[in-house]
Parts: structure tokens; sequence; C-alpha cells
């Protein structure tokens, strides 16, 4: 009987012990970031970064950074879409040019699209593709009806969800032109619902998402507070992914040169930051937040970031 005891003991503690190591492993969730470092005052940006100059939280907590890669060479795997507002004044025909001479400049293994928000949905003129030329072959006048874009946070998530390629190892960047305006809520509100799902989506996706404002043909962008409200939606989105706002005042830019050139710079300085955190539940979107320390220069990372299960 003592024997016994001491069997069932033996093997009540064994489990106990290896009760833990399932849960830690339950538990723990990895997921990954594009970080923008550019360098300060017109400098040459860092190259000597390495993952011990950063610090990353993932829900309040701290993560463990697993990798650091410049995505540049092999690893410059970029796709790209121009997302624009059908909706959008005729008058961004002046801008066409620079529409083009931006994707020209392109790497050239990187993939390009061109698609036209409408209906609430992201019309793609033609495949992601590494032949520039044939991809700008879509690129034409805006339509200029009021509302034809419903809301342009439909037209984001309906690409997300239905992004034109299936390499999730892909650098996945958007740039969309458009007021900002949320149709269905034209006020301001930063819980809109259809701004948040698209954030969603767009993380999920792993989506980096860029924004141009220019006005709409509508009547809601025709005020001073509507397009503030536009402006402030927009920066909600690019903020969450880790992206940029581009805008002159509340009127149009007269040129979309120094927007492109910025844009140029950045996916140029981008990295890929892994990471391991806990996971609190099922895989989902979570909050996060990037420190860094001894680096001269701006640095730009998502606000949110897609935390999976732990392989």
């Amino acid at each position: 009987m003592r024997m016994l005891k001491t069997v069932i003991s033996l093997a009540a503690g064994a489990l106990l012990m290896a009760a833990p190591a399932f849960s830690q492993n339950e538990n723990h969730g990895q997921g990954q970031a594009v970080v923008t470092v550019l360098p300060s005052h017109g400098g040459e940006a860092p190259t000597n970064l390495s993952q011990q100059d950063f610090n990353v939280k993932v829900n309040g907590k701290l993560s463990t950074i697993t990798n650091w890669t410049p995505l540049r060479g092999a690893n410059d795997r970029l796709e790209l879409v121009v997302l624009i507002d059908d909706s959008a004044r005729s008058s961004l025909g002046t801008q066409m040019t620079e529409i083009a001479d931006f994707v020209k400049t392109l790497p050239p293994n990187s993939k390009v699209a061109i698609a036209y928000m409408q209906n609430g949905m992201a019309k793609l003129t033609g495949p992601l593709t590494p032949d520039h030329a044939q991809a700008l072959r879509g690129l034409r006048l805006t339509v200029g009806e009021p509302g034809g874009s419903a809301s342009p946070y439909f037209c984001l998530s309906d690409l997300a969800k239905r992004w034109p390629s299936e390499d999730r190892d892909a650098r996945r960047e958007v740039v969309m032109i458009t007021d900002g305006v949320d149709y269905y809520n034209p006020h301001y509100d930063p819980e809109d619902p259809y701004v948040q799902s698209a954030i969603t989506d767009s993380v999920r996706a792993g989506l980096v998402v860029y924004s141009i404002y220019w006005q709409n043909r509508g009547r809601f962008d025709s005020s001073m507070y509507e397009t503030n409200a536009g402006q402030n939606l927009l920066l909600q989105v690019t903020a969450a992914t880790g992206g940029n706002s581009y805008w002159e005042g509340y009127g149009n830019p007269v040129s979309f040169e120094p927007y492109f050139k910025d844009l140029d710079r950045r996916l140029q300085n981008q990295y890929e930051l892994s990471f391991t955190s806990a996971l609190n539940g099922k895989p989902g979107v979570e909050d996060m937040k990037l420190k860094v320390s001894g680096i001269s220069g701006k640095v730009a990372a998502p606000q949110q970031v897609l935390v999976n299960r732990a392989m």
C-alpha cells in the first residue's frame, strides 16, 4: 500500500510539473510588424540597428524580439496597391503624372496594382505585377460621382480581405488617395465602427496604409469641419498600421511629388520585426508599443499587430 501511494505521488508530481509547461506553450503567441526607421535632418539612415535597440510591449506586457530583418535585397518582396477614390474631384488628373512617376521609380522586383474605390469595394484594374508599365495602364481619370465610394473604409476593408496575393511573406503596402470622409458617419468619431473595422481588417492582412488627402465631389467635404474629420480618420488608420498621412491644410495639394518622395524614402528604410508575446485567449489584433534607444532618427511602427498562436 505504501509503494502504491509513492507511485501515485510521483505520478501526480509529474503531472503538476508538466502542466505549467503545457499552459505556458498554449499562452504564448507570435507576431510580426513592419517598422520604418528614417534618418534625422536629412542624414543617413542608421545601418547598424539590432533587436537590442528596441523594446516591444503588446497589451502593456513586455514581449521578446526574435528577429530584426532589413527589407532590402532578397528580403525586399514589396506588394503595393494604389487605391484611388473614384469620387475624387476630376482635378486629380493633374496628379496622374506624379502617381505614374512614383510607380515607375519603385524597385523593379516590386509588384504593383491600381484600384479604384467604387460602391464600397476596391475595384482592381489588374493583378499585382512587377511589370509597372502594365499596372499603369489601369490608371485613369476619376469618375467624380458624389458618394460613389460609399465609404473609403469599406473599400479598404474589401481590399484587405481580398488582397490579390497569397504571399504572406511579402511586404504589403497601400496608398489611399481620398478625402477620408465616411459618408455613413460624416462627423468625426474616433470610435467610428467602419474605421475600426478597416483598421482590424488591415492589421489582420498585414497591410501598411498610407493616405494622401484629395477632396471629393460630395457635399460632406465642403466644410472645414468635415475636411478635418476626414483627415483625422485617415490618420487613425495610418498610425494604427505603421504608415503615414499626407495633407496640406484644408485644400488639395499643388503636387503629390513631395509626398511620394517621402514615401519612397520610407519604403527604402523598413524592417521586419518578429516577436513572441503572451496570448490572451484566441489569436487576434492587439495593441503594440515600440520604444527605441540609442537611435538618432524617426521610427514609425504600427500601433496594432496580429498575434497568432506560437508554432
